[in-house]
């Protein structure tokens, strides 16, 4: 494949355990960055977006597989790439021009030589007249454009992106998605490929030739396509419509195969090539746990109640997409609470719409006592963490145990922080429910009275439609 930059053959990444196991982050992934392209990486919260493009970057070692650089392994070298972040990242006391010029003063660029290229960037990125200003005098927009002017001031062959836009209001991302755009298809950008990583579905398909849909725990690849859609792209039009609603279906129903619609898949399979032998494909001498632990989704029980009255008012199912242009939310804010939903049985996915259960419209219709019923039901029924601490808080004698307890069984199957995060949803859920009390003063948890008998509503039809049928 000549015209690839970068391939990735069979990495994963794990972090080793005090036991001696590993907790997967990243699966065995296949991955290529071709020239003249660019490519959208895709995928849930938490799912290992942002650490599969640090190891494809060289930002960070694979646990396995190799990393290669047109062909040839890198051998502990840096690529030819630079990274926009999502924050900015800029240094507060230096001016603009000199956050530019910072990288090449890194690499030993002589002083002329790098004011010049830096005033070149700058004017490429519509900055020049703002040489001498400080970061704390531009707005974000103008911040993130000193931050596309300093990586692509070192001329890389590819342009890594981090969620770019996201810290950005609505108008000034779409302003910036197109000025970025411009720069690429009139090749006024000094760089072969672009790799972006984001959670806007419809960022992805306006910008990319190439999205990848990654699956997580452990992240994989799980959709991978090309877009045949000249630029500018229309958002109304039925391909790119239709090809939203597939990537919705993609990311929110993660156990069921969706075939692209219409379309073959570039799905990319890298087998060995050169110097690679089969021994770089042997995953590490220690053994990566593959139990899988049911991963909580990070909503609020505000945002699920919400969601779940809003479908029982319009008549209990809706489309995702327009759901989500409506409540003007990235997928990245409403996808926890739709899984939430369909894990609390609150609420079904089925090819691309969101429909409430019976059980939901009785939530949506209840007062606030009986939604506590409701949820503690739900929660003991579905959510296993939560069904664990009900189960040891019976038995222990003074019903109450320390937090550590629960952190230490998350350890064994998540991140760092990913277990904080988990341990937040499912306290948050859990008090609401009254399963427990949570002190964290002590770190305790201590078993609580279960809410007030109170009669539970008789399931509601009119808002309810039976489930969806595989």
């Amino acid at each position: 494949m000549s015209d690839a930059i970068i391939e990735a053959v069979g990495v994963e990444k794990s972090y080793p355990q005090p036991d001696g196991t590993r907790i997967q982050v990243v699966g065995t992934t296949n991955l290529v960055i071709e020239a003249g392209k660019i490519i959208a990486l895709l995928g849930p919260s938490g799912c290992g977006k942002s650490t599969l493009l640090r190891i494809l970057t060289g930002l960070s070692q694979p646990s396995a597989g190799s990393l290669l650089w047109h062909g040839k392994p890198l051998n502990g070298q840096m690529p030819n790439v630079a990274v926009v972040f999502q924050s900015f990242a800029l240094f507060p006391w230096l001016t603009v021009l000199e956050n530019v010029e910072a990288p090449l003063e890194a690499r030993s660029v002589a002083a002329v030589e790098r004011r010049k290229r830096a005033l070149r960037t700058l004017d490429t990125v519509g900055l020049d007249g703002f040489e001498t200003a400080y970061p704390k005098e531009l707005s974000g927009g103008m911040k993130q454009r000193v931050g596309f002017a300093r990586a692509l001031v070192v001329e890389p062959e590819v342009l890594f992106m981090d969620e770019p836009f996201s810290a950005l209001d609505v108008l000034t991302a779409e302003n910036l998605r197109g000025e970025l755009l411009e720069l690429w298809l009139n090749k006024k950008m000094p760089t072969s490929a672009i790799f972006i990583v984001t959670h806007n579905i419809e960022e992805a398909i306006i910008l990319a030739d190439r999205v990848m849909v990654l699956g997580r725990n452990p992240a994989r690849v799980r959709s991978d396509f090309n877009i045949r859609l000249h630029h500018p792209r229309d958002r109304k039009s039925p391909r790119f419509l239709e090809l939203v609603d597939y990537v919705y279906k993609v990311m929110t129903e993660p156990e069921v195969e969706h075939p692209l619609p219409d379309a073959e898949t570039t799905a990319e399979i890298i087998l060995p090539r050169g110097g690679i032998t089969k021994e770089v494909m042997k995953k590490q001498e220690a053994p990566v746990r593959t139990t899988r632990y049911q991963m909580l989704p990070h909503a609020k029980v505000g945002g699920i109640a919400g969601l779940l009255e809003l479908l029982h008012d319009r008549g209990g199912r809706e489309d995702l997409f327009r759901l989500s242009e409506e409540l003007v939310m990235d997928v990245e804010d409403l996808l926890p609470i739709l899984e939430a939903c369909v894990l609390l049985g609150f609420a079904w996915l089925k090819e691309g719409d969101v429909q409430i259960t019976p059980q939901g419209s009785a939530f949506a219709e209840a007062d606030i006592q009986q939604r506590k019923i409701l949820f503690r039901q739900a929660s003991l029924d579905h959510v296993t963490i939560l069904k664990q601490i009900d189960s040891i808080l019976k038995r222990k004698s003074d019903h109450s145990i320390a937090d550590e307890f629960f952190h230490d069984i998350l350890d064994e199957h998540f991140s760092e922080d990913e277990v904080q995060r988990q341990f937040e949803t499912a306290m948050n859920w859990g008090r609401y429910a009254e399963i427990f009390d949570y002190d964290r003063g002590t770190g305790r948890l201590v078993q609580t009275e279960p809410p007030p008998a109170v009669e539970a509503p008789a399931l509601s039809n009119h808002n309810s439609t039976p489930a969806p049928k595989s």
